[in-house]
C-alpha cells in the first residue's frame, strides 16, 4: 500500500513538473536568505564577538536579554511601536475597505484603471522621497500647509516637532503611500461576489446600499478577517524607513520604536547580541499575537488562517 501511494505522489509530481520547476527559484531564496541565516539566532545567547565569529564566542545563556529588558529605552520603543502601529491600523484598516468598495462601484473601465494606477504609485515611491515631500508639507516655517493655515488666519501647526502632531503626520503618509495597495485583494475578492445576488436584491427592490451591507460586505467577511488577523500579527513590527526619516530629537519620545532601537543598538553601537536577542524577542511576541488573534476570530465564528 505504501509503494502504490509513493508511486501515485511521484506519478503526480511528474505530471506537474513544471510547476514544481517554477517554484525551485523561490525555494532557494528562502532557504538561503530565510531558513540558513537562523543559525545567527545563537548570537543572542552568546557574547558576541566579531573577531571570534559566531560559533567562537563565549554562551553566556539569557544574560543578553536580562540586560536589554533591564533598559527603559527597550520598553519605550515597544510602546512606540504598538502606538503607531495600532494608530496606523484604526485608520488605514477600514478605509482601505472602503477605498475598494468605492472602486469596485465606478463604472467606467477606463476611469477605473487610472484611478487605480493612481491610488497604486505611492507605494513604489521611496520612504526617503516621501519623507522630503512630507518635510516640505508639514515644515513649521515653510511648508506650504502652514503657508496655507497662515493665511486663513490660524497659526502654524508643529507637525513635525510635537509628538502628538508628529502620530498624526506619520498615520497621513502611510495612508497616503499604502492605501491603494491595500486595496489588491480586496478588489480581488470582490470579483467573486455571485452576481445573481445583486440580481435578486435589485428585483426585491434593495437599494445600492443596502446591497452593500448585505450582500457585499458578508460576501468578503471572511477575506477582511483573515487580512485583519494578518495585520495585528504584524503589531511589533514596524519599517526603519518612516520613522527614522520622519523622526527627529523633538518627537524621540514617540518616534523610536523597535526597528530604530535595534539600528542605533546594533549598527551604531555594535551591540550585535543585543540587536539579535530583540529581533528574536519581536519575532516570538509576532507569533504569540499571531495566534492570539486567530484563536479570537476562530471563537467568534469565523475559520482563522491556522
Amino acid at each position: 500500500m505504501g509503494d502504490e501511494n509513493i508511486k501515485k505522489t511521484l506519478k503526480r509530481a511528474w505530471n506537474y513538473k513544471w510547476i514544481y520547476i517554477m517554484l525551485l527559484p523561490v525555494m532557494a531564496y528562502f532557504i538561503v536568505f530565510r531558513y540558513v541565516p537562523m543559525y545567527g539566532i545563537t548570537i543572542a545567547f552568546k557574547d558576541y564577538n566579531i573577531f571570534k565569529g559566531v560559533f567562537g564566542s563565549p554562551w553566556v545563556g539569557v544574560k543578553v536579554f536580562n540586560k536589554i529588558f533591564a533598559n527603559k529605552n527597550f520598553w519605550s520603543s515597544i510602546r512606540n511601536t504598538f502606538l503607531l502601529n495600532l494608530s496606523a491600523l484604526a485608520v488605514s484598516f477600514p478605509l482601505t475597505i472602503v477605498v475598494a468598495l468605492m472602486l469596485n462601484e465606478v463604472a467606467g473601465a477606463r476611469f477605473k484603471k487610472i484611478t487605480q494606477s493612481i491610488l497604486y504609485l505611492p507605494h513604489f515611491i521611496s520612504w526617503v522621497v516621501v519623507a522630503g515631500i512630507a518635510t516640505n508639507l508639514f515644515a513649521l516655517q515653510e511648508g506650504t500647509i502652514n503657508a496655507v493655515l497662515q493665511k486663513i488666519g490660524i497659526g502654524p501647526i508643529p507637525f513635525l516637532s510635537s509628538e502628538g502632531w508628529w502620530i498624526v503626520t506619520y498615520v497621513i503618509c502611510n495612508v497616503w503611500k499604502e492605501i491603494g495597495w491595500g486595496t489588491i485583494i480586496y478588489l480581488a475578492a470582490l470579483t467573486g461576489v455571485d452576481e445573481t445576488l445583486y440580481e435578486a436584491s435589485y428585483l426585491d427592490g434593495a437599494t445600492k446600499f443596502q446591497r452593500l451591507i448585505y450582500i457585499t460586505i458578508p460576501s468578503i467577511k471572511s477575506i477582511i478577517v483573515t487580512m485583519l488577523i494578518l495585520n495585528i500579527s504584524k503589531m511589533m513590527s514596524i519599517g526603519l524607513d518612516a520613522p527614522l526619516l520622519l523622526g527627529n530629537a523633538k518627537v524621540m519620545g514617540v518616534s523610536e520604536v523597535i526597528s530604530t532601537y535595534t539600528y542605533r543598538i546594533g549598527i551604531e553601537k555594535a551591540q550585535y547580541s543585543q540587536s539579535t536577542a530583540i529581533g528574536l524577542f519581536q519575532s516570538v511576541v509576532n507569533i504569540i499575537i499571531l495566534v492570539a488573534a486567530d484563536k479570537f476570530a476562530k471563537a467568534i465564528g469565523e475559520e482563522g488562517i491556522i
